[in-house]
């Protein structure tokens, strides 16, 4: 079985880190929050930066997705939300917790 550009780019940021999937999964989302609130030079509590997680981790899912289809004719939706839930799990508090100032800026 083949594997896809996506996939192997994956497995090499794995192998190169040590970090397991659901590891990097977390990183991802916690980068991708804070890159959003520099960019926007928004506060970490910002529903936007929060929304540019969620995009980010639904588009690498649906590459995954379409990977699954691809591969093993099927879609393995409970290891995709696993994976979304991974990486909205830590931007979520961060924002829960500037927004209701249990973390202040």
């Amino acid at each position: 079985m083949d594997i896809s550009t996506l996939q192997s780019l994956k497995l090499e940021i794995i192998s190169a880190t040590g970090l397991s999937r659901d590891a990097l999964h977390i990183y991802v989302g916690l980068v991708l929050l804070i890159a959003a609130s520099c960019t926007t030079r928004k506060s970490l509590g910002s529903f936007s930066s929060w929304l540019v997680v969620l995009a980010g981790a639904s588009l690498i899912e649906l590459f995954d997705l379409m990977d699954d289809e691809e591969s093993l004719g099927y879609w393995r939706w409970a290891a995709s939300l696993h994976d979304i839930a991974n990486t909205l799990f830590w931007p979520t508090v961060l924002v829960v917790a500037y927004r209701f100032r249990l973390i202040k800026s």
